[in-house]
């Protein structure tokens, strides 16, 4: 079946390591969407670390194109109409909190426009995020919030630490509180929290549907753990050579790394045929 949407996620897998999409790939998805093929960012990024690369590719305030970000908690048209949105309670904010408090890990909110870290003493880790997503960063005590509770969208938590505190906090997660989010790793000092309800792959599942092209004619790209839910649902599921072990088990396909323009090289491949 011929494909008509890609389905690529941004860090590791559409740029590279310098954040860059090189000039092969940009003109490979540019010639892909002058085909008809839908490309669909899907990345753990607020829109705010989107745009410029919906820019580069062309694809930016459009009625008839689609981003997912927040690791599926949000689906519109990249020139803003909302197709799907799942945010999360403020009461699951002050259980993660009080979880993360005992265990003394760093964590964060994010909004659509602003990012709340929660602790005083801020985490280098999320002054890395909030220059990489393009979110401004703010101190809020959780009861600080609590006053400004219901004017607060929340997309997306994130513990953030280094991977062998996260690794240890996951092991002695209680299974209440797995089940109140969905709960991914983008990075191995990221640990990010959505709604229950979302996933990239279940964004994907709903935007296909949407556009009335069925699972067979969708290929996904990415290289982590947080890209498996839409890898496996896809028709041709592909990972990045610089995936994690998970997301290659998990793959149809293996194309290059993201400093080796694999995103090209799967989509000539797998979709220009």
């Amino acid at each position: 079946m011929p494909i008509k949407l890609i389905a690529i996620d941004i860090d590791g897998t559409l740029i590279n390591d310098h954040l860059e999409i090189t000039e092969k790939t940009k003109a490979t998805l540019q010639e892909a969407t002058a085909k008809g093929i839908k490309v669909v960012l899907c990345t753990g990024r607020p829109m705010t670390g989107v745009h410029q690369y919906l820019d580069q590719l062309g694809l930016n305030n459009r009625d008839d194109q689609y981003v997912i970000s927040f690791n599926g908690a949000l689906a519109q048209t990249t020139s803003g109409m909302v197709i799907s949105q799942f945010t999360l309670p403020f009461e699951k904010m002050v259980d993660l909190s009080a979880a993360a408090l005992k265990a003394n890990i760093h964590i964060l909110a994010e909004t659509a426009d602003t990012m709340y870290v929660l602790n005083q003493n801020i985490s280098p880790y999320a002054v890395r995020e909030s220059n990489l997503v393009s979110l401004p960063i703010f101190y809020r005590s959780i009861d600080q919030l609590a006053m400004i509770r219901d004017q607060l969208v929340v997309s997306k938590l994130m513990l953030i630490d280094d991977p062998t505190i996260l690794d240890n906090f996951l092991s002695k997660a209680t299974a209440p509180l797995k089940r109140s989010f969905n709960i991914v790793r983008s990075e191995p000092y990221y640990l990010e929290f959505v709604n229950p309800s979302a996933s990239k792959g279940a964004a994907l599942a709903s935007l296909g549907q949407k556009l009335g092209i069925p699972q067979t004619e969708i290929m996904a790209i990415g290289n982590a753990q947080n890209d498996e839910s839409m890898i496996t649902y896809a028709g041709v599921g592909v990972a990045m050579g610089n995936s994690i072990p998970s997301t290659l088990q998990q793959a149809d396909e293996l194309v290059a790394d993201n400093n080796h323009d694999g995103v090209a090289e799967a989509v000539t491949k797998f979709a220009f045929n």
